[in-house]
């Protein structure tokens, strides 16, 4: 069988050729020299699409501040910025931010709701606040106007939301460190009892004590590592957490809690709030909030604005204890 060699012109010819009902082209081993072997440049009808920046979070710290920086689109990591707090959280810092600053601006009313819910971790976690800085009005109206997000300092630019932050109030933050150790439930009850005895809140401390015990005895049980347990009080409400330095949480979620039994229903019916957060280093936090309303006695020289300001004051006095596995400080903010 023999092949004719077909020129380009007649290929061209036979392809738009309307008497021909079927045809076969045959396409040449090597494009011939005229041929261009790069695409040609598409018209602006048919421009190819970018491909759109990663989205990122930075950290940084300022003033004992958190600040989470976003560059790109927030729908891409609104849910990687919760997370995010959540671990900054688990730190007890002196506030955590938001910096929008670099967002993308654009239509994303969802991941405006999912921001919004970060306003549950001032309602449960209180004495730390969380602030967003964002220069579109629009994201900022829909944050103030939503039930959670009213939680948050929201502001235009990251200087007035840091300066809502450092403007709050210093908590008094009392801290035990404690060794894996059988004696260390019982060593926190005890500073338990103490701290709230300072704090004049004697009606919590059964509560407390029950709490606290039941998080210890799961920390210890399952990170087998030394324990941080802080304790602060702010506007009546009572905040217990206990963090230990075990691995990070692998497959678990970080809203799960990890108690079990008997310990979940002690912390859930005692407790108006409870959950773990991740470290950013590792371990994670149990927490537990309690309503501890202070009552004043009819005797008492001190207002209650009095009385309120004094529990926010830091206090570095030294707590000594006799029991040898626990390493016992209290100091204020860091």
């Amino acid at each position: 069988m023999v092949q004719h060699s077909t020129s380009p012109h007649e290929l061209r010819t036979r392809e738009f050729s309307s008497d021909a009902d079927h045809q076969v082209l045959l396409f040449p081993t090597r494009p011939p020299a005229e041929v261009p072997t790069f695409l040609p440049v598409q018209s602006a009808s048919r421009q190819v699409p970018r491909r759109r920046a990663r989205a990122q979070i930075s950290t940084r710290t300022i003033r004992d501040v958190t600040v989470l920086g976003v560059s790109g689109r927030l729908d891409d990591v609104v849910q990687d910025l919760d997370q995010a707090i959540q671990r900054a959280l688990g730190e007890e810092p002196r506030g955590v931010v938001c910096d929008l600053s670099a967002a993308l601006e654009g239509d994303e009313p969802v991941a405006v709701e999912v921001l919004a819910t970060a306003g549950r971790h001032v309602r449960d976690w209180p004495g730390i606040p969380v602030g967003v800085a964002c220069p579109d009005r629009q994201v900022r109206e829909a944050l103030i106007a939503d039930r959670l997000g009213r939680h948050l300092i929201v502001a235009e630019s990251l200087f007035s939301v840091m300066s809502a932050v450092l403007a709050a109030a210093t908590l008094r933050v009392a801290r035990l460190q404690l060794a894996p150790h059988p004696t260390a439930p019982r060593a926190c009850r005890d500073f338990v009892t103490h701290t709230l005895h300072d704090l004049r809140l004697d009606p919590v401390v059964p509560f407390a004590r029950l709490v606290v015990s039941e998080m210890v005895v799961s920390s210890s049980v399952h990170a087998g590592t030394d324990i941080d347990l802080s304790v602060v009080w702010n506007l009546d409400a009572l905040r217990l957490t206990v963090r230990d330095h075990g691995p990070a949480l692998g497959g678990q979620q970080d809203s799960g809690v990890d108690l079990e039994g008997r310990g979940l229903t002690v912390v859930a019916g005692l407790s108006r709030a409870f959950g773990v957060l991740p470290a950013a280093n590792g371990g994670k936090a149990l927490w537990a909030v309690l309503d501890a309303p202070r009552r004043l006695s009819t005797t008492s020289h001190h207002s209650a604005a009095s009385q309120r300001q004094e529990a926010l004051v830091p206090d570095d006095a030294r707590v000594r204890t006799e029991r040898q596995p626990a390493r016992i400080t209290e100091r204020g903010p860091r």
